[in-house]
């Protein structure tokens, strides 16, 4: 093989198994491979669907110092870094070992551009140089995917944890209830906002019950959403209670120099159920209340 043809294109090309072999005794040696939470078969899949796209792309596309990644043919390869991203990702591989996985293909090529270049050292370093510029391109593709699904990740766990800490509780015929908890911030209060209008409806809801005895402060911002959640329940028909208001929060609110008009308050929700029920026409003495 000439000189001149001796690249990363043409040992794939030549020596495709060799460079996949050479890649999987890197990443045991390196402790890339995760068998505790990746099985020896799915990385090594991994690594020949990953080698194979780079194989397919380095036939048409540059991998000298013209080596571009934003070029079409090099699609398949990016295609196949987020889908190993992803999978990785979500059985919990480190940022660390997602970038080392497709950095320690470097080593893999390194050892036959050495030994086929052995006797042209300006030649080796020139293509051990484009190599590495190749890889490095595409860990950092493989970091960037990794980032962003982890980030879709934490916002869907996000929104899990938001639906679960405010939950709509039917609690009688027409009467729903919401029992907040912990803080209350803009993304969680328009969720809450959300999920009582679309129970208002569903349930055919009269009165909507907000309970904040579980919210350890209230501010400005979290009265401003009160005040906006009950209007949104007179505009859908039913009627707002606020229950759980405890004289601390009565204070700051005072404090504060928020008003709470046209909105109905009580202390506790056992109150505020009274309320409700007393609403919707229940006697309250039949139920105890």
């Amino acid at each position: 093989m000439a000189s001149d043809t001796i690249d990363i294109a043409s040992i794939l090309k030549s020596d495709f198994e060799k460079i996949l072999s050479a890649w999987l005794r890197v990443q045991a040696r390196e402790g890339i491979k995760r068998t505790d939470i990746i099985s020896a078969e799915e990385t090594a899949k991994q690594s020949r669907d990953l080698l194979s796209a780079i194989a397919r792309a380095a036939e048409d596309a540059r991998v000298d110092r013209e080596f571009d990644f934003g070029n079409p043919a090099w699609d398949g390869v990016r295609q196949t870094l987020g889908e190993i991203s992803k999978n990785r990702t979500e059985r919990g591989v480190s940022p660390t070992e997602m970038a080392w996985f497709v950095s320690s293909l470097k080593q893999a090529f390194f050892t036959p551009l050495r030994e086929l270049l052995s006797e042209e050292p300006s030649k080796l370093v020139e293509q051990i140089t484009d190599a590495t510029r190749v890889v490095d391109n595409f860990a950092l593709h493989a970091f960037d995917c990794y980032v962003q699904e982890r980030e879709a990740i934490i916002e869907r766990q996000q929104s899990e944890m938001t639906e679960v800490s405010a939950p709509v509780v039917k609690i009688w015929d027409r009467i729903v209830t919401v029992p907040l908890l912990g803080t209350l911030d803009s993304f969680r209060a328009q969720t809450v906002m959300e999920n009582l209008l679309q129970a208002i409806v569903e349930r055919e809801a009269e009165v909507a019950i907000i309970d904040i005895t579980g919210v350890s402060t209230v501010d400005t911002m979290v009265a401003q959403h009160l005040l906006k959640t009950a209007a949104a329940v007179r505009l859908m028909g039913a009627e707002c209670v606020i229950s759980g208001i405890s004289p601390k929060i009565a204070q700051t609110i005072v404090h504060l120099g928020v008003e709470l008009p046209n909105v109905v308050t009580r202390v506790d929700l056992q109150s505020g159920l009274a309320y409700a029920f007393e609403r919707i026409g229940v006697s309250t003495r039949l139920n105890g209340l």
